[in-house]
């Protein structure tokens, strides 16, 4: 037997029963396919997506953008007039709070009161326009305004609300635009956990109106229970009825041009005030015509505060 035919009987056999495994790589067709015999492809980039009729070689890379060309930017120069202004106001040593009153903004209403109180001694003016406050934020300003040295001379205009009305009752001299109205109103609030916390909440927040309740009837020389009455109800007073209720001390009357001829130009602004303990000014507060009659034919003491703006 020679080394050929010793091999041929050493290795398998194809059968059909057993047939010979044979190892294959995809992407390229076996004997009998079509397209076989043919040429292997090149590896393609791993990671990169097979997309059909494609060549089988990378792409060439991006080329680099160019310089991005030069824009010009139109600035306004009346975009921050806002805060402009409200310097310009700072400098005249005038302050405005409206909208609503929360922590934030009581920070920042609390900051400018303490920097005008601690660079000069001339008063304070407090513009307050369609002022309404939380509760807790209300009572920090409260307590701010409590501790200035400078006087500070509040003026209302628009709707004064709820707990916004203890701002106005803080300040030692306060007055009402001819417009303005004031509302006696419980502050609402939502109070959620457990058991224990709501009722501790609950009590905190009791203390907190009785606070409110107590400067309020301090200011106006009524009794608390006719104030938390009053603010349940949802009382609202005009500007005449403010001033006889004992919640403001007058009314900011503008000045007028002078006239030829006529008498000196009266000062920048007028302050009508009423005394607040009358019966007439009480009369007066309730909406009665009684108080009016009175007030119009001299019974009840009227005299002139002027105010420096």
């Amino acid at each position: 037997m020679t080394s050929r035919e010793a091999l041929r009987s050493v290795a398998p056999r194809a059968t059909t029963g057993n047939p010979i495994a044979r190892a294959h790589m995809p992407g390229i067709p076996r004997p009998g396919e079509p397209g076989w015999p043919s040429r292997p492809s090149r590896p393609s980039i791993p990671g990169a997506p097979l997309i059909p009729g494609a060549p089988d070689r990378p792409l060439a890379p991006t080329p680099d953008p160019g310089p991005v060309p030069p824009t010009r930017v139109w600035l306004d120069p009346h975009a921050d007039w806002q805060g402009k202004l409200y310097e310009r106001l700072l400098a005249k040593r005038i302050v405005l709070a409206s909208g609503l009153l929360d922590d934030d903004a009581a920070s920042r209403l609390s900051a400018q009161l303490l920097t005008l109180d601690a660079e000069q001694e001339d008063p304070i003016r407090l513009e307050l326009q369609n002022l309404r406050a939380e509760l807790p934020a209300a009572l920090a300003v409260m307590g701010i305004l409590d501790v200035l040295r400078v006087p500070v001379r509040a003026c209302a205009s628009g709707e004064i609300s709820g707990p916004a009305l203890g701002v106005l009752a803080s300040c030692p001299q306060r007055s009402g635009y001819p417009n303005a109205s004031f509302v006696l109103a419980e502050p609402r609030l939502h109070l959620g956990g457990t058991v224990t916390a709501v009722t501790v909440r609950e009590q905190q927040v009791t203390r907190m109106l009785d606070t409110l309740y107590f400067r309020l009837a301090d200011v106006t020389g009524r009794e608390v229970d006719e104030i938390r009455d009053d603010a349940r109800r949802g009382r609202v007073l005009t500007t005449g009825q403010a001033i006889g209720y004992g919640l403001i001390q007058g009314q900011v009357s503008g000045s007028r041009p002078p006239v030829p001829g006529g008498p000196p130009r009266p000062g920048p602004a007028a302050l009508t005030t009423a005394a607040p303990q009358s019966r007439a000014g009480r009369e007066l507060g309730r909406g009665h015509a009684g108080g009016l009659d009175q007030i119009r034919s001299g019974n009840c003491p009227l005299y002139t505060l002027a105010l420096n703006r």
